[in-house]
């Protein structure tokens, strides 16, 4: 399959068993684009079966594997990820990360806290940090455009509002939220363009299948009103991503027609 040659990078993180929206993100910039693919996430063959399905079809993708999402490993993998690519230019950044809990108040301790901050707020500012830096770098060279770039963020609905039994899940959420906004405040001005993207929904993939489908009855997850495809997603961070510069989208919520809000 031919395509556009190009020395532009997107990273991706949160890639799960490589069937959800980062995957479908990462396949269609790699699809439409020509960009250089990146995947980020702990040991997985979902992932590495993904790389290998992008380079099928004719484009560049590497695996950048980390144990667990702490600012020494996140740096570590921009360092191998340049190393790998030094000609390379990053142009997008999806944080898709996720960290799901639906525990009731009384029954949170102290460490789902943790892990909820840890992955939304102290890992996605790892994450969004090395991105921007990147992003923000003066050019090398020839064929090099120079500072600006794309970071596209996964949000919930819970970023909006807690509810019941998502104390944890919410505070994380929100946490993400915030940070997400500071960034577009204080980097729009040097090129670069964030989008929290909130999925007010379910989106089908092989962990909601088996954690929903028998439960609000079989098929409900492959009906488009009712379910958010992976793919239709991934459309929409395209579209963010090649915004012009006098007309950029902040915040966006993404539901099927069905859903209630």
């Amino acid at each position: 399959m031919s395509r556009p040659c190009s020395k532009a990078i997107i990273v991706v993180s949160g890639l799960g068993n490589g069937v959800g929206v980062g995957a479908e993100v990462a396949k269609l910039f790699s699809k439409e684009l020509g960009y250089r693919v990146a995947l980020v996430s702990r040991p997985r063959k979902d992932v590495e079966d993904l790389a290998a399905g992008i380079k099928s079809e004719g484009g560049e993708a590497e695996v950048f594997s980390l144990q667990e999402y702490t600012h020494q490993e996140i740096k570590s993998v921009f360092d191998r990820m340049k190393a790998f690519w030094p000609d390379g230019r990053l142009k997008t950044a999806v944080w898709n990360t996720g960290q799901w809990s639906n525990i009731p108040f009384l029954d949170i301790a102290e460490n789902d806290i943790k892990l909820s901050v840890q992955i939304n707020v102290v890992a996605a500012t790892a994450f969004s940090q090395e991105a921007v830096r990147m992003f923000t770098a003066p050019a090398t060279g020839e064929g090099d455009e120079g500072a600006g770039g794309t970071l596209l963020v996964t949000g919930a609905t819970s970023a909006w509002r807690g509810s019941h039994s998502f104390g944890a899940f919410a505070a994380g959420k929100h946490g993400l939220r915030a940070i997400s906004q500071s960034i577009a405040r204080e980097y729009g001005p040097q090129g670069v363009h964030v989008a929290f993207i909130v999925i007010d929904g379910t989106v089908l993939t092989k962990r909601t299948e088996a954690l929903f489908g028998e439960k609000k009855g079989k098929g409900w997850l492959h009906d488009e009103g009712q379910a958010l495809s992976p793919r239709s997603i991934a459309k929409t961070y395209l579209f963010l991503h090649q915004q012009s510069r006098d007309c950029w989208t902040l915040e966006l919520d993404l539901r099927p027609a069905k859903e209630k809000f």
